[in-house]
C-alpha cells in the first residue's frame, strides 16, 4: 500500500500554499522520451517524421513509459471497478485504452491495458493512471499482487522488463509478412496477436502513436535485441528508418492524443488520502499562459479528450454517477489548431530583431512543463485550453491539440493562442520573455485525413 517516501504530496501543496503555486515554479523539466535512453535523432527528425507516411519506421519505446503488472482472481474486479470502459469481454490477448476519473467524473489518467491472461494485465504508459490503480488496489482489499517498473531513468541502471517497439508505415504489412512467413492475421484496431520473429515469440497490439497501419510489440527483454535487429535487416528493402525521441515527440499531434492533461486529484478531501499516499514528486510541472489560482480550472473531463467512446455504463466504476451527469451537459471539443505561419514565424524572428522575445519556441515540440495549458481566446474571451504544440512534417505546420468550447470548434474558426507565461514561473526552462497572440485555425482532430479517416478500419496489405 505505501507508496510516499519522503515529502508526500498532500504535504508538498501544504508547502508551496496551493497546487498551482506548487506545480507552476517546479523544477523538473518537462517529460521527454527515452530520456537519454533513445538518441534524440538517427538520422534527423524531418526526415525521420516523414517516413511513417511513405515507408515504415521503428520507433523504441522499452525506456520512456511505467508499466504496472498486476496478477490475481481480482484483476478484472480491480480494473473494472476503476475504469469508465466495459470489462464485458476483457481477459487474455484482449487491449484497450484503459481510462480513470475520480468521483466527479473529472479524468485522472488513461494507458494503454494489456490482457496478459485471464487473471493478469499490463498497464503502459504515464503514471497518473497506474498510481490511482495501485493506490486503490491497496485499499480495496483486492486479491491481486502488484510489480511496478518505472521508466528505465527510475530503475537504478537495470534493464526494462519488457522490450516494446512500433513498427508503423505503409509497408509494415509487407515486412511482417517477408519476417514471419505467413501472412498477416486479421486483427482489427486494438486487438491483439502474435508473431514469430528471429526464433522468439512477439506479442503485438494493432495500434500505434502516429496514426498509421502497424503494431506496437513487446516481449522479455533479453530478446529484444534480437527481434529489432532482425526487424531492421528484413526491413531495408521496405525502407525502414530508425525513429529518434524527437520525431516521435510529434506523432500524437498528427493522430489526435494529448500527452498528459492534468489529473483532477490536487483538490477535494475526498482525495486527500490519495495525496498523502502519492509521493511530492509525483506533482507535475505546470507551464503556459492559462493563468488561474483555482487548480480545477485545468482540469477537464473524458468528454473532453474524445474519450467518449469508452465510456460505458455497463458496470459500476469510480465516478460512474457523476459522468452519467456530466454526459448531459455541453462538452468541450478536441480539436487542432493550426497555427498562422506568419504569427509562429514571428515566434523565432523576435530572438533576432531588437525588443523584448516571445516565449522560446522549441522544434519539433515546443512543451516546457509536463502540463502544458495555454489560453485558447475566441471573439468573447477564453475558450479553451491548448494542451500541447509542435511542428508537423507532413503539413509544415506549427499546431496544437486543445479542448475548445463549442462555439468555437467547427473547423475554419479563427481563434487565437496566448503563448508565454505571465508572470513568469521559476522553471529551468523558462527564460525572460513577453506573451504574444497567435492566430490560429480550427481544423479537426486527428489532423491527418488517413489518421482520422482510415486508421482504425485500414488493412496491413
Amino acid at each position: 500500500m505505501a507508496q510516499t517516501t519522503g515529502e508526500s504530496l498532500e504535504a508538498a501543496i501544504t508547502r508551496a500554499g496551493s497546487p498551482v503555486e506548487l506545480m507552476r515554479n517546479q523544477s523538473r523539466r518537462a517529460f521527454s522520451h527515452g530520456f537519454g535512453f533513445v538518441p534524440s535523432e538517427f538520422t534527423n527528425w524531418r526526415s525521420e517524421a516523414a517516413a511513417w507516411h511513405e515507408s515504415c519506421v521503428l520507433m523504441d519505446q522499452s525506456h520512456h513509459m511505467v508499466d504496472l503488472f498486476i496478477k490475481g482472481p481480482d484483476t478484472v474486479k480491480l480494473l473494472s471497478e476503476i475504469g469508465v470502459n466495459s470489462f464485458a469481454t476483457f481477459g487474455n490477448d484482449k487491449a484497450k485504452q484503459f481510462v480513470a476519473v475520480n468521483n466527479d467524473g473529472l479524468y485522472i489518467g488513461d494507458c494503454v491495458l494489456v490482457g496478459l491472461s485471464d487473471t493478469s494485465a499490463e498497464l503502459i504508459g504515464r503514471r497518473t493512471a497506474l498510481d490511482w490503480v495501485e493506490y486503490n488496489a491497496g485499499i480495496g482489499g483486492y486479491d491481486v499482487e502488484l510489480e511496478r517498473d518505472p521508466q528505465s531513468v527510475e530503475r537504478g541502471g537495470r534493464p526494462p522488463k519488457l522490450y516494446r517497439y512500433e513498427v508503423q508505415g505503409p509497408n509494415t504489412g509487407p515486412l511482417f509478412e517477408k519476417l514471419t512467413g505467413a501472412p498477416i492475421p486479421d486483427v482489427k484496431f486494438f486487438g491483439m496477436t502474435a508473431f514469430t520473429i528471429a526464433g522468439k515469440l512477439v506479442r503485438a497490439i494493432r495500434h500505434g502513436m502516429a496514426g498509421q497501419v502497424g503494431f506496437e510489440i513487446f516481449g522479455p527483454w533479453d530478446e529484444g535485441e534480437a527481434v529489432r535487429d532482425a526487424i531492421l535487416a528484413g526491413g531495408e528493402e521496405f525502407g525502414i528508418t530508425r525513429v529518434g525521441s524527437l520525431a516521435y515527440s510529434t506523432a500524437n499531434l498528427e493522430s489526435g492524443w494529448i500527452p498528459g492533461p492534468m489529473p483532477a486529484i490536487y483538490s477535494g478531501d475526498d482525495l486527500a488520502a490519495y495525496r498523502e499516499w502519492l509521493p511530492a514528486s509525483a506533482a507535475g510541472s505546470l507551464a503556459g499562459s492559462l493563468n488561474s489560482g483555482d487548480v480545477s480550472d485545468y482540469y477537464v473531463t473524458p468528454y473532453d479528450l474524445g474519450y467518449g467512446r469508452h465510456i460505458k455504463f455497463d458496470h459500476d466504476f469510480i465516478g460512474r454517477d457523476a459522468l452519467q451527469e456530466l454526459s448531459k451537459r455541453p462538452q468541450r471539443r478536441k480539436v487542432t489548431l493550426v497555427w498562422d505561419a506568419k504569427d509562429a514565424a514571428g515566434i523565432f524572428e523576435s530572438l533576432w530583431t531588437p525588443g523584448p522575445t516571445l516565449k522560446y519556441f522549441s522544434l519539433p515540440k515546443a512543451r516546457y512543463g509536463q502540463f502544458q495549458m495555454d489560453e485558447v481566446l475566441g471573439a468573447d474571451g477564453r475558450a479553451g485550453i491548448s494542451m500541447d504544440c509542435g511542428y508537423v512534417v507532413r503539413h509544415q505546420a506549427v499546431v496544437s491539440l486543445a479542448v475548445v468550447d463549442e462555439s468555437v470548434a467547427e473547423p475554419g474558426t479563427e481563434v487565437r493562442v496566448l503563448w508565454g507565461e505571465n508572470p513568469i514561473s521559476d522553471k529551468p526552462g523558462v527564460e525572460q520573455h513577453v506573451q504574444g497572440e497567435i492566430r490560429a485555425t480550427v481544423a479537426s482532430a486527428p489532423l491527418d485525413d488517413f489518421a482520422r479517416t482510415q486508421y482504425r478500419s485500414a488493412a496491413l496489405v
